[in-house]
């Protein structure tokens, strides 16, 4: 009998427990271990940031939805793991021993790197929905008395679509609230160019974008880094293409939402050759760890390399696709373990991303995500909108009731008019 053990009960957690559960044995064991009773569809944090969506909207009870399943769920998170024990250490000091172990944490915000940034300091993040609701409640007050925006990621970030995301968003409902006229808004990124998106641009992507920056009257800074950030001023150096320091800016805000740089999470860091310095699981071609292959990594945990090297240091991005095809990936090579067979798959390392823009949408198809691509494609348009408001209701259903639909790659092939995406 089995026994596997997932960190991490989100985006790539809550799939993993599913589809795994669902090729092992009657025997054979799955318990997720998270550090909270509840999960939420990050991806609509955005939303509830400008009091679009409630946390009841999008947040639902773990336990219950995995117990249907035959899935336990044990809530006192990961302190560390102990691989070459086949140990896991919990948040109260006791410890779960595992056969096979998946990390799917996500990252730790490392907020830290830059002073005075996010919830702690003077800005904002939509990273999580503890900090989303806090984001709202500025964004509320801001909107009694508005002044200058400042929107983006900071260097190091892998991240960039719900930066471009959330800018547009606050554009459209101060639109709607009749005081655009009196916002200058400033997106401030580390990309070398509008539509970078840590993957080298998709398509048109960077005229897209910048058309859209352009017509909604949104100015912008690339190759920024920034120094600190201090209560209503943000301290920003411009690069280079050599990567020099080109133009100081300081720039005024009375709201700022900044993406921060990832790293991994405290139960992994330093563990050597778990992890790599930024502390990402380290994982093969089948989404396992080179020195301890019983321990697999799926998500926005694992390390990939960037695309590209960029005079500001930028990161590649882990879209809700390529997590899906981590999933099914490490699913189906833990069930050939356990049976005594050698894993054999991969997963699909394709980028595909929906991003809401308020009233209208973006979305982009790299297929492989590391250039030259089979498919480059990049489109705008209100479907794009209201694609993501029914994907988010499909996905929180689908996590509910258990359902291991693959929905990101039916959407892709329907997008696309192709009837199988494959392995580069």
């Amino acid at each position: 009998m089995a026994h596997v053990v997932i960190v991490g009960a989100g985006l790539g957690g809550m799939p993993m427990a599913y589809e795994v559960k669902e090729l092992l044995g009657d025997g054979d064991k799955v318990t997720v271990v998270g550090n909270s009773a509840t999960y939420h569809f990050v991806p609509s944090n955005p939303w509830v940031a400008v009091d679009w969506r409630t946390r009841a909207q999008i947040e639902f009870d773990v336990a219950p939805c995995l117990a249907k399943k035959g899935i336990a769920f044990d809530g006192r998170g990961a302190a560390r793991v102990h691989p070459a024990e086949n140990r896991l250490e919990l948040g109260d000091g006791s410890s779960l021993a595992y056969d096979y172990l998946v990390i799917a944490t996500g990252p730790k915000l490392a907020f830290d790197e830059v002073p005075g940034l996010g919830p702690q300091g003077h800005t904002q993040s939509v990273c999580h929905i503890d900090h989303a609701e806090q984001a709202k409640a500025e964004w509320l007050r801001f909107t009694q008395n508005p002044g200058p925006i400042v929107v983006g990621a900071v260097q190091g970030a892998s991240c960039f679509g719900p930066a471009y995301e959330f800018a547009f968003i606050m554009e459209t409902d101060l639109r709607r609230r009749k005081l655009r006229d009196k916002v200058p808004m400033t997106f401030v990124t580390a990309e070398p160019y509008i539509g970078h998106l840590g993957l080298g641009g998709v398509g048109d992507s960077k005229t897209m974008l910048e058309s859209a920056l352009r017509a909604k009257h949104i100015k912008w800074i690339t190759n920024a880094k920034v120094v600190k950030v201090e209560n209503g001023s943000m301290h920003v150096v411009e690069h280079d293409e050599d990567g020099k320091p080109k133009k100081e800016h300081r720039l005024p805000f009375s709201y700022s939402m900044m993406l921060p740089a990832f790293k991994g999470v405290d139960a992994v860091f330093g563990i050597e050759g778990l992890v790599n310095p930024r502390g990402f699981i380290l994982i093969d071609e089948h989404q396992r760890n080179p020195k301890y292959p019983n321990v697999y990594g799926v998500g926005v945990c694992v390390a990939i390399p960037p695309v590209e090297a960029t005079p500001v240091p930028t990161g590649a991005p882990k879209t809700g696709f390529m997590i899906e095809s981590m999933v099914t990936a490490t699913a189906h090579n833990i069930a050939d373990a356990v049976a005594g067979r050698v894993p054999s798959h991969r997963a699909t390392w394709n980028a595909v991303c929906l991003a809401d823009m308020g009233d209208t949408g973006i979305a982009f198809v790299a297929l492989p995500q590391i250039p030259p691509r089979n498919v480059n494609w990049f489109a705008e348009g209100r479907w794009v909108h209201l694609a993501k408001v029914g994907f988010e209701k499909y996905f929180i259903r689908k996590l509910k009731k258990g359902t291991t639909e693959p929905f990101y790659e039916k959407s892709v092939m329907r997008m696309m008019g192709i009837k199988k995406l494959k392995s580069p």
